[in-house]
C-alpha cells in the first residue's frame, strides 16, 4: 500500500508554486519557475471566462496554455519592470486577473466574478517568476504563481565608484 502511495505521488503533477487559485481540475501546465517575465497575454470569452494564458520570458512567448479562441489582450512590461502582485476572480473557471508592477502600472484582463483572491510574494523584493495552473474544455480552471528574487544585473553588483 505504501509503495502505491509513493508511486502515485511521484507520478502526479504538482504545482511548484503552492497555492492554487480557482477550482482547478483538468490538464496541468506550467512555465519555467525562473522566468524573467516581460509580458502576459490572456484570452477571454464573450461569457467572461479566461480561455487561455501565455507568458513572455525575455523576448520569447511561451506555449499558449488553455483553449483556443476568445478576445486576446496583452500587458507588456517595460525594461526592468517586475510583477509584484496579482489579484483576480473565479467561479468554475478563472474570470479576471489584475497584474500589478513595482512601477505602479497594472494590466486588467476579463471581468470580475464571485470569488476573489490576491497573490503576492512572501518576502519583500520578490517578483513573479512563473505561472502554473490547470485548464479544462472551456478554459483556465486554476492558477498558481511562483515568486522569487529578480535576476541581478552584474553591473549593479560590481558597480565601480
Amino acid at each position: 500500500m505504501l509503495l502505491w502511495l509513493t508511486l502515485a505521488l511521484l507520478g502526479s503533477t504538482t504545482c511548484w508554486a503552492g497555492q492554487m487559485y480557482g477550482i482547478g481540475q483538468g490538464k496541468y501546465f506550467s512555465t519555467s519557475s525562473d522566468c524573467e517575465i516581460t509580458g502576459i497575454r490572456v484570452a477571454t470569452s464573450i461569457f467572461g471566462l479566461m480561455k487561455s494564458i501565455q507568458v513572455r520570458c525575455g523576448s520569447s512567448w511561451s506555449t499558449v496554455y488553455g483553449t483556443s479562441g476568445g478576445n486576446t489582450q496583452e500587458f507588456i512590461l517595460q525594461p526592468g519592470e517586475y510583477i509584484t502582485m496579482i489579484s483576480g476572480s473565479y467561479k468554475l473557471y478563472m474570470h479576471s486577473l489584475v497584474i500589478y508592477t513595482h512601477m505602479g502600472r497594472y494590466g486588467l484582463f476579463g471581468k470580475e466574478s464571485d470569488f476573489s483572491f490576491m497573490a503576492y510574494p512572501d518576502e519583500e523584493g520578490q517578483v513573479l517568476t512563473g505561472i502554473c495552473g490547470q485548464h479544462k474544455l472551456l478554459g483556465i480552471s486554476g492558477l498558481c504563481f511562483n515568486w522569487s528574487y529578480p535576476p541581478t544585473n552584474i553591473t549593479e553588483v560590481y558597480a565601480f565608484p
